[in-house]
Parts: structure tokens; sequence; C-alpha cells
């Protein structure tokens, strides 16, 4: 085993990452309530109603937290496998660039690198995209002032980015630098990259219907809230403890679910999205050292 692999646990206590501190006022909400009924059984007040069980089937209310939570994880992991896609295919895209365009002069050389720097600033510009945030300086490194500048009015800035690079494509084609079948290869890698723009796109704008989630909320609050008259009899003062316990298992369910259907955010539980962009911007870095005989061509002239 690894010696950096956290232990069992020190997961199983871990609070940061958790949904704990988001439950935990419900939590002790229901706990609560679970002592006033105990209070009221010790006052011998008849709330001891153990029909209420049947209020909501707990059947049914576990297969509705299934269902929520196993769309909201499909959701994560179609995230991912569109953000895993994205890395290969500017990877692809960057090494068909890097050695198949051909270089005339040094010129060449430059142009092609501001080429491929706009691939790690399309993931960067659709990392901020589907943040929600603004263009920042995260951008500026990987393009043009010009080019910089502009991206901040526009409303799509990775659409614009892809529309630079197919334009560099185009002037290559034009300049007799690669031939239509490489052109239609690499517009092929960039049409998939503008595709798993439009599949976050729609992930993030397709958010669990309103009326599943109150619904869920409502049974949950009513299943944990007839929970003490259930138990209090048998339990007595025991009754808020295993009501809070309980109640922190079905609210933990449900929050991770909400944690997870948006997976582009900046929270733990999040995407690494940074991690991502970052690593596809080391591929570039590394692939611009490499020396292809094109280049040694050029040299040699």
């Amino acid at each position: 085993m690894s010696v950096d692999r956290p232990t069992w646990f020190k997961i199983a206590l871990q609070v940061r990452g958790s949904v704990i501190p988001s439950i935990f006022p419900r939590v002790l909400l229901c706990g609560g309530f679970g002592f006033f009924i105990a209070l009221l059984h010790f006052w011998k007040l008849p709330v001891s109603l153990p029909i209420l069980s049947s209020i909501v089937p707990s059947i049914v209310l576990g297969l509705l937290l299934v269902f929520r939570t196993n769309t909201a994880y499909e959701r994560f992991w179609e995230g991912r496998k569109l953000w895993g896609t994205l890395v290969n295919n500017v990877r692809n895209l960057a090494r068909q660039i890097w050695v198949a365009i051909e270089e005339k002069d040094q010129q060449d050389i430059a142009l092609k690198k501001s080429a491929l720097r706009l691939l790690p600033a399309f993931a960067v510009a659709m990392k901020l995209h589907l943040r929600q945030e603004s263009v920042n300086p995260e951008l500026e490194p990987l393009m043009s002032a010009s080019q910089y500048q502009k991206l901040k009015s526009m409303n799509n800035p990775p659409l614009e980015i892809a529309f630079w690079i197919e334009d560099y494509l185009h002037e290559q084609y034009e300049r007799n630098c690669l031939d239509v079948y490489q052109l239609t290869a690499m517009k092929e890698l960039l049409n998939s990259m503008i595709d798993v723009l439009g599949g976050c796109e729609r992930i993030l704008k397709t958010p669990i219907p309103l009326a599943y989630a109150i619904h869920l909320k409502q049974l949950l609050l009513l299943y944990c809230l007839a929970l003490p008259f259930q138990m209090v009899n048998d339990l007595t003062w025991g009754t808020g403890p295993v009501v809070a316990l309980i109640s922190f298992t079905l609210f933990g369910i449900e929050e991770i679910g909400i944690e997870i259907e948006n997976p582009f955010g900046h929270d733990a539980n999040d995407l690494p999205l940074d991690n991502i962009c970052a690593a596809m911007q080391r591929n570039i870095d590394d692939l611009i050292t490499l020396s292809p005989s094109v280049h040694d061509r050029v040299k040699e002239k």
C-alpha cells in the first residue's frame, strides 16, 4: 500500500469534502424534534403513534433517493467522459498540427506554436464558461494581447477560440502547407472538441426537474419528523439520537446527489478541471520541445 494513501478511518472521519456541513442544521433540527417528542412522552402525553410508519413507506423513499443519486452520478460521469474526450482531442490535434503542417520559414514555427497554445486555451475558456466566470488572466499567456482583449467581449469564448484554430488551419491549407485529407482530419477533431463543449453545456443547463427535487425534500422532511412518534415508546430518551442518525443518513444521500449533479464547479466533489487544464498545457509544452523532421528541413534551408 502506498504511504501517501489515506487510511480508512482518516477518510471516514474527514469533514472537508463531506456533506456534513451542509446537512448538519437539518440533522440537528430532526434530532431536537425527537428529543422534544421524548420529553412529551416523559410527561405522559399520548405522542406514541406507530401508525405513522405507513405515512411514507421507507421503500418508496429509498427508491426515490437511489434514483436521485444515480441520476446525479450519471451527470458527473458523463461530464468526466466529455473532458476525457477533450484531452484526447487536444493531444491528437496538437500532434497533427505540429508534425503535419509544413514550415516554410521561421515565422511559420512561431505561428504554429501560437496555434498550439490555443488548444489548452480552449480548455481553460471552456472551464471558465461552464463555471459562468469571466475571461481572466489565466488565458492571457496562451494567446496574443489582441485576442485576449477580444475574448473578453465574447458570449462564448471557447467557441471563438475554436474559430481562430480553424482559421489557422484553413490559412495553412491555402498556403499548401497541408493537404485536404490532413485538413479534414484536423477539422473532425476540432468539431469533436466543440461537441464536447455542447455536451457539457447540456449538463449545465439541464438541472434535475424542480418538481422532483421539491417533492423528494418534502417526503424526506415528513419521514424524518414522523420518526419520533414511531420510536418514542420503545426508545424514550434515545429517540433524539436515533432520529438524528437516520436523518443524517437520508439527508446525506440526498445532498451527495446535489453535490455532484453539476460537476464543473470549485467544490471538493467536482471534477478537477484546473488539474486537467494544467495537464493539457504541460502536454503542449512538452510537444513543442520535440523536433519533427520537417523542422530539421527548415533549419537546413
